[in-house]
């Protein structure tokens, strides 16, 4: 992979310690910074969701999205495989598909109307012979020499996963023997997609990475997590980084009585655990038992763009979208079992309030990460953040009060960025 000048000269960018304690805050304000992520990390080796397979379930079924800034299509072709393919017209560089969603034999730009089918190959030029006797392209020109540069595609139990990278592993390879189980539980049987929200927001795509590999902010930022009892950093939990390389990570809270966890909240003082707060509709929370072990929380991050959801009876996958250095969008892709009855369907559906742009449970994240954003736009160079709660050696992945998922992170990201010890 060629390199540019302006990020050759981010080659001996100063990590200070060389460890994720301590984070300089340039990787979330400089420009250069995200365009060596864009190549060398979302053009690089990596995996990223693009969608559930049942959003594209029939042949034609296309969606638009992204890897990185890098706008995509996937498709399923009317022979029933997947295919994905850059949304960037061979001709003059416009998105040739324009839809978010939908379903399409071809697929026109509609500037000079080349068109292009299901697999993003070139199957006409409008005047490509020319008209009136006036010249139209020229003689060598190879129709099969203009297809749309081809985006991998690979699936694992209903997720599709695309990569722009040939040295990339394979699918299952990548997320690797440790996440895959928790993949396989949420991801047991067949899946029915429910419908998306979106949200734009104002700070960097890592903020949110660090945010969901947090167990320690859960319980301190979010009153809904805190009062009601989803999530108490005194819970039964796991917070396990990935043993080869820390970019992915798992959180689990499993609940606890009520008043065996809450002493220590009115102890502390803690002010998103208010006493006596009562739901207008307690059935939000009502739940039906559906796992082994049934987690409130279960948050399982995939590097760099996917995380996986299961709080209560309400599944997600969230999808990263990195837009500059300073904005970034996310998407909620809600989905239950094919076998769901009504009631849990129902369920499923009421639980999404938890969720998503204004969802009971994580409205605050964006918010705080665009304050974390405001607050060091401005940060003098080569300050940085402290991140040393918790240890991992001495908790054993158990403890819900950490950030060691946060510099196992950052570890990884680092390695990817050339900027390793």
């Amino acid at each position: 992979m060629q390199h540019s000048a302006a990020d050759s000269a981010l080659n001996d960018f100063h990590w200070p310690r060389g460890q994720g304690t301590c984070v300089p805050y340039a990787v979330f304000t400089d420009q250069a910074i995200f365009e060596r992520e864009q190549a060398r990390i979302y053009q690089g080796p990596t995996w990223h969701f693009l969608a559930l397979a049942d959003e594209i379930a029939q042949p034609g079924a296309f969606k638009s999205t992204f890897i990185g800034t890098t706008p995509v299509v996937v498709t399923r072709t009317r022979d029933g495989e997947l295919a994905g393919w850059v949304n960037r017209c061979a001709h003059r560089g416009a998105l040739v598909c324009r839809e978010p969603r939908g379903n399409a034999r071809m697929h026109r730009c509609v500037y000079h109307q080349w068109t292009y089918d299901q697999r993003g190959q070139l199957r006409g030029v409008p005047f490509q012979k020319g008209l009136n006797e006036k010249a139209g392209m020229p003689a060598d020109f190879n129709v099969a020499e203009h297809n749309l540069p081809p985006v991998r595609v690979e699936t694992c139990h209903g997720l599709v996963f695309g990569s722009l990278s040939d040295a990339t592993p394979d699918l299952r390879s990548y997320i690797g023997p440790q996440m895959l189980p928790w993949v396989e539980r949420i991801f047991h049987k067949p899946v029915e997609y429910l419908g998306c929200t979106r949200q734009y927001a104002k700070s960097n795509w890592k903020l949110y990475y660090e945010n969901v590999k947090d167990p320690y902010h859960a319980s301190l930022l979010h009153l809904f997590h805190t009062t009601f009892n989803i999530y108490r950093s005194n819970m039964l939990g796991r917070s396990i980084a990935d043993s080869r390389h820390g970019l992915h990570s798992l959180i689990t809270s499993t609940p606890l009585d009520d008043t065996e966890t809450a002493g220590a909240y009115k102890k502390e003082g803690i002010s998103t655990y208010e006493e006596g707060l009562k739901l207008a509709d307690p059935s939000l929370l009502a739940t039906r038992p559906e796992f082994a072990e049934q987690t409130s929380n279960n948050i399982h991050t995939l590097f760099p763009s996917t995380v996986i959801q299961q709080i209560h009876n309400t599944l997600a996958v969230r999808q990263v979208l990195p837009k500059s250095a300073a904005e970034f969008e996310l998407v909620f892709h809600f989905f239950g079992y094919a076998d769901d009855d009504d009631e849990l369907r129902a369920m499923r559906l009421k639980q999404a309030n938890l969720a998503g742009p204004a969802g009971y449970i994580s409205m605050e994240d964006t918010a705080a990460t665009e304050l974390v954003q405001r607050g060091i736009s401005s940060a003098e160079h080569g300050s940085g953040s402290y991140i040393a709660m918790g240890d991992e050696i001495q908790d054993q992945g158990s403890s819900l009060i950490s950030e060691h998922m946060i510099r196992s992170f950052w570890d990884g990201y680092r390695e990817l960025m050339g900027w390793a010890d």
